[in-house]
């Protein structure tokens, strides 16, 4: 299946793949997919997360498979002759998931995806990026990487590895934040804050984050108001892609450095960050690097 769909940059689009698992529809963002590939049993690894199946080798490379019935607790194949894995490459991981079908793909723009309340995702626990209608039916996003920090959680952002900064003088400069995931945006506030930069204001999604931009812009002296911006990619409503355009095709705002912070970033995303304005474009979980680049874009 070819996955190579390009979409233009900045346009609050999106690819959805949507698959099963037992009597349920997700989806994935085409994006994070390298390819799809029949099912193949994996080599079982001694003392793995029950969710991980084992390993296997498409091509040169080792692949880690992950049963997305064990993840979310549904019945798994009787018979998994027309099973599939969808491969993806997201925060320099690669990982197999095993699905029991593929339905298709639909372009949807980000509007269209609904956040999952409370009773979804309370407290960062679920695993549901958002839900989007497609013919009168409702398919969830997974959290796709909330799986995979789950059963390996040194993949995720580590505060400890601020540590490693030393001592970090306090900064008041505020920063502007845009994180749909709960338990990631607490993540990144703690490693700032921990980095010395004590002045965060946070949202949820693009499209918050944009009309708290547009209002600051419009009072006047906006740089005085936010010194950076950081966004993740994939939110619901409206991506870090169309955020960032808004921001630098703005007169008032495109001084505003843009850092991308997000799993997604590739070859073909960095291409289109650049093309947007994109300041600084950081890989999921570098946070380092991400604070790095924060001293090196709002140092005076």
């Amino acid at each position: 299946m070819d996955t190579n769909i390009l979409l233009e940059s900045g346009t609050n689009e999106l690819e959805i793949l949507e698959f099963t698992v037992g009597p349920n529809r997700y989806g994935i963002n085409v994006a994070k997919i390298r390819e799809i590939l029949q099912y193949t049993p994996a080599v079982p690894i001694p003392n793995a997360d029950p969710a991980i199946e084992g390993i296997f080798m498409p091509r040169d490379e080792v692949v880690t498979s992950i049963s997305l019935s064990k993840v979310l607790h549904l019945p798994e194949s009787a018979d998994t002759k027309n099973d599939l894995y969808i491969v993806t490459y997201f925060n320099n991981i690669n990982a197999a998931f095993h699905v029991h079908s593929v339905v298709g793909i639909t372009r949807v723009s980000w509007e269209e995806v609904l956040k999952p309340d409370s009773t979804l995702n309370g407290h960062g626990e679920g695993v549901s990026t958002g839900i989007v209608k497609l013919d009168g039916r409702l398919i969830v996003l997974l959290d796709f990487e909330k799986i995979i920090a789950d059963i390996s959680p040194e993949t995720s952002i580590q505060a400890t590895d601020v540590d490693e900064l030393g001592f970090r003088a306090r900064s008041a400069k505020p920063i502007l934040i845009a994180e749909d995931s709960a338990l990631l945006s607490k993540l990144i506030q703690d490693c700032l804050k921990k980095a010395g930069y004590v002045n965060l204001i946070v949202n949820t999604d693009g499209q918050e984050a944009w009309e708290k931009v547009d209002k600051m812009a419009s009072e006047g002296n906006i740089t005085d108001k936010v010194k950076l911006i950081i966004t993740d990619i994939e939110m619901p409503r409206m991506d870090g892609h169309r955020f960032t355009k808004l921001v630098k095709s703005d007169e008032r705002t495109k001084m505003i450095p843009v850092i991308i912070f997000s799993s997604m970033i590739s070859v073909d995303m960095i291409a289109k960050g650049q093309s947007l304005g994109a300041d600084a474009q950081i890989t999921k979980p570098e946070i380092n690097k991400l604070v790095g680049e924060i001293d090196r874009l709002i140092l005076d």
